[in-house]
């Protein structure tokens, strides 16, 4: 894949000096011959809604196609997926080049770092990078996706249609069939060419894919996640420093909260499914109080009603989606977690699928009136790279569950930031290249396994050398008064 642009400054982004978002590129011009290709857009999720959004200022009318409420109406989408979101340098990247970053401003929190809070210990902060620009953003799902969906209705030829499920498409006609939420009932809809973004159970994949060879996975993880609230304090405020992603690690247990800014957080608590402990276990408030005394205790003191929570929300599944066919002719195409969904523990899902929005619409312009050439193409750009995103996805999720208890893994996160303070264009640790550029994933990997190697050749003597450095730059980062959260 070839590199793009990488974002080299963030002092404009919300929590540093703020400078003038500058007006979107002009719009671009639709080729003469494509510019009535109606387009139909399965889900108005972020990526549906952005991809909307770009299609709209290409000349295309767009019909798109939800079956969750309106999320204008404030109705939520009632399916217990998570509520939060963190936003990093590719989602950042998408928003400003439609123009949209700095109207989410007053909706974002600057999480800085983690916080880890163990059982017994002091809660440790460890900031995300050496550059202060290095910091993810705390976003609500329903006000990032009400805002693009807000954009994609203002350009003339937009139009929405919710409470309606795509219960097929032909992948020769682009012809859809919808039906009603409620009452089930059916109708046609017709349209040049077919977006499916409509998540990782995709509806549009499973139509565009049947009776075709295509390579398909499904994985899920052996564990959960059940949503919980940490109320603000009383009287207003946050109940723990607010700018960080909070994590609480347990034995076989996983806790990570997200910051909103009323002063709430949202955690998601992680379990296996089953065994001890697992979801399937944990059935009444006894247990859950027990369990969540013996693992989490400080999480007791935080949320005040949290037996009646934990019974209330649903227990969602993880899953990871591979499939080598994204793409059919010039009629369908698929994006986000459509093509290809992730586990959340590197909090790339989102933001690679509005990652996604852009190089399709690159595509597109480097191939006007020949959309088949330009879905080929956008395959072979994203595909490699989403694959290595969900191997890196798994890892993560070890990383978060057990190396933020292993001194082995701290001593190695350590020597990265030592080594990228001191050699700064020269090193960098696999988590900012992921998380604080838009380099490709692949070639992030590939120079991350170079560093590997000059650390393995550096000897045991030098490891151990810049281990104890780095223990030293970490105390000063996580003592700095800008890093620590207020």
């Amino acid at each position: 894949m070839t590199d793009v642009s990488h974002l080299s400054d963030l002092s404009d982004l919300p929590g540093g000096s703020r400078r003038p978002e500058p007006h979107p590129a002009t719009e671009p011009r639709p080729a003469p011959g494509d510019r009535a290709a109606r387009a139909a857009v399965v889900g108005a999720g972020p990526a549906g809604s952005l991809l909307a959004v770009l299609l709209a200022r290409r000349g295309h009318p767009v019909d798109v196609y939800d079956m969750r409420p309106d999320p204008r109406d404030g109705k939520g989408d009632g399916e217990g997926r998570s509520i939060n979101l963190g936003l990093s340098a590719r989602g950042i990247r998408a928003l400003r080049h439609v123009g949209l970053w700095n109207a989410l401003g007053d909706r974002l929190v600057p999480m800085r770092g983690r916080m880890i809070h163990r059982p017994g210990r002091p809660a440790a902060f460890q900031a995300y990078g050496t550059d202060p620009g290095e910091i993810l953003y705390s976003v609500r799902r329903d006000e990032l996706t009400t805002l693009l969906v807000e954009s994609a209705a203002a350009h003339e030829g937009v139009r929405h249609l919710f409470g309606v499920r795509c219960a097929g498409v032909d992948r020769e006609s682009g012809e859809l069939t919808l039906a009603d939420a409620t009452t089930g009932e059916t109708r046609e809809a017709r349209a040049d060419f077919v977006v499916g973004a409509d998540g990782a159970f995709s509806a549009v994949r499973t139509a565009m894919q049947r009776g075709l060879a295509a390579d398909y996975r499904q994985e899920f993880l052996e564990w959960g996640y059940k949503e919980l609230t940490i109320p603000a304090a009383p009287g207003g405020g946050s109940r723990v420093p607010l700018e960080a992603l909070h994590v609480w690690p347990g034995e076989n247990a996983l806790i990570v909260a997200h910051p909103n800014v009323d002063g709430s957080l949202t955690a998601t608590l992680f379990l296996p499914h089953s065994g001890t402990p697992g979801f399937a276990e944990l059935a009444g408030e006894r247990d859950v109080t027990r369990f969540f005394r013996r693992t989490f205790p400080g999480v007791v003191d935080l949320v005040p009603d949290l037996a009646a929570q934990y019974a209330a929300n649903p227990v969602g599944n993880l899953v990871t989606i591979r499939t080598s066919r994204w793409r059919h002719a010039d009629r369908v195409v698929l994006a986000g977690d459509a093509a290809h969904a992730v586990y959340p523990f590197y909090g790339q899902g989102m933001n690679s699928a509005l990652e996604d929005c852009l190089v399709l619409d690159g595509c597109l312009a480097r191939h006007p009136g020949d959309r088949a050439a330009a879905f080929e193409e956008y395959q072979r750009l994203r595909k490699p790279h989403t694959d290595i995103l969900a191997d890196l996805s798994e890892r993560n999720f070890a990383d978060l569950r057990d190396g933020t208890r292993s001194p082995l893994r701290l001593a190695r996160r350590q020597a990265d930031l030592a080594l990228n303070r001191a050699f700064p264009a020269l090193w960098r640790p696999l988590y900012t290249m992921v998380s604080h550029t838009d380099m490709p994933y692949g070639e992030a990997l590939r120079r991350a396994h170079r560093q590997d190697r000059v650390l393995r050749w550096s000897g045991a003597g030098l490891a151990a050398g810049l281990a104890a450095g780095a223990a030293l730059a970490a105390v000063r980062i996580g003592s700095s008064p800008r890093r620590t959260a207020p």
